[in-house]
């Protein structure tokens, strides 16, 4: 005699598992083995990986090594190796387009390495969210590139602050450094010829006559032609004194080392260039579909489109030019530094309020966060 199965007797724990009940499968939160594993998918590409730090660590430190043992065999020839100069040419010249570009490089690579691999079908089938599996990418990238990007600064930052130079050189002059107004007036008195022959100074004022080195009297910051007569040194002591005055607020944004607070500032930014750039990488390379395209774009964008956008004037353009990203974060710069994206500061930049940039940047890493997710979770596997 058969009997009917009783239908009451609930399934086989396992049974669960399949169906995504009990692990959570279905949620659109990543997991931590979830994010470890998109971690160690792209940490195992050593091509990458060694492209990530050869560029980020390897330029900079380069750089600096042969500077150091340059001053070290021929100091007479090759200045030190830090400073502040060195430290704001690395920073805006070198880190802040190559951090953003391998960064780009890595979301451009984490955005399409299931596709390309073959595996993005597997990863359907063990349904996991779409959503998830996209958003844990976000985390694997940086813990990858914040870091770094944030070694090659440091080094950056330990030589140039440890092997600055002693002495401060201004104008031509060789001036103290970090001096105060009156202290730079009172070597200004000390060093009349110094100051009048490199300080141009302006103004109808300044009756200063004294001979250069480089040949000839001065007046008035210009050559005096004949036999100059010889005005009294108290004269020539009030008037260098007037010269210092007038470029003091200049003398005062430069320094031996960089200071503290730039250095934590411009770390700051150039760790957000990272970000931005990993993100909106990731998100276009998931819209793509390859990473290829979509490294070239990003480069595009970094090297040409974004310094075009930023100088030009376009008329009944200006608030999209004012859209992209670039120059929401060239806005953001610390004013220590020279202007990363070309152009004279506050001269050629496109005019930009502090909230329209970050507004802006916000926008950037939502919009292309949404467009990769949407593009992942409608993709067919």
């Amino acid at each position: 005699m058969t009997t009917a199965p009783d239908l009451t007797t609930p399934p086989p724990s396992g049974a669960a598992l399949v169906d995504g009940a009990g692990d959570g499968r279905g949620s659109w939160m990543p997991t931590l083995p979830m994010i470890a594993t998109r971690f160690m998918e792209l940490r195992k590409r050593r091509g990458l990986m060694i492209a990530l730090v050869g560029v980020t660590i390897g330029i900079p430190t380069l750089f600096l090594v042969i500077r150091l043992l340059l001053h070290a065999f021929a100091p007479n020839t090759y200045g030190p190796a830090g400073g502040y100069d060195i430290f704001t040419a690395l920073v805006a010249g070198v880190l802040y387009v190559f951090g953003f570009i391998v960064a780009a490089t890595l979301g451009c690579t984490a955005g399409s390495v299931d596709l390309t691999d073959g595996m993005f079908r597997h990863l359907v089938v063990t349904g996991r969210s779409r959503l998830a599996l996209y958003l844990a990418r976000i985390p694997a990238g940086l813990a990858i590139i914040v870091p770094l990007v944030a070694i090659g600064f440091t080094i950056v930052c330990g030589v140039c602050a440890f092997a600055a130079p002693t002495t401060l050189t201004y104008q031509g002059v060789k001036v103290p450094a970090g001096l105060s107004r009156t202290g730079l007036e009172h070597w200004a008195a000390d060093h009349v010829e110094a100051v009048v022959c490199n300080f141009p100074p302006t103004g109808p004022n300044f009756q200063v006559t004294v001979v250069c080195p480089n040949g000839g009297p001065v007046i008035n910051g210009g050559p005096a032609s004949g036999t100059p007569g010889q005005v009294p040194p108290r004269s020539n002591k009030a008037q260098a004194v007037q010269i210092a005055d007038q470029y003091y607020s200049d003398y005062s944004t430069h320094f031996l080392s960089p200071p503290t607070s730039l250095m934590v500032e411009a770390g700051l930014w150039i760790e957000l260039e990272a970000v931005v750039g990993f993100i909106v990488g990731l998100g276009l390379a998931s819209l793509l579909g390859q990473r290829t395209i979509a490294v070239v774009m990003m480069i595009v964008l970094e090297i040409i489109l974004t310094p075009i956008f930023a100088r030009a004037r376009i008329p009944h353009f200006s608030n999209l030019q004012r859209a992209v990203v670039g120059l929401a974060t060239a806005h953001l710069e610390p004013k220590a530094l020279p202007l990363a994206i070309g152009g004279a500061r506050g001269v050629d930049l496109l005019p930009e309020s502090t909230t329209v940039a970050v507004c802006v940047i916000v926008a950037w890493l939502v919009g292309w966060t949404v467009v990769g997710a949407w593009r992942m979770m409608n993709r067919d596997a």
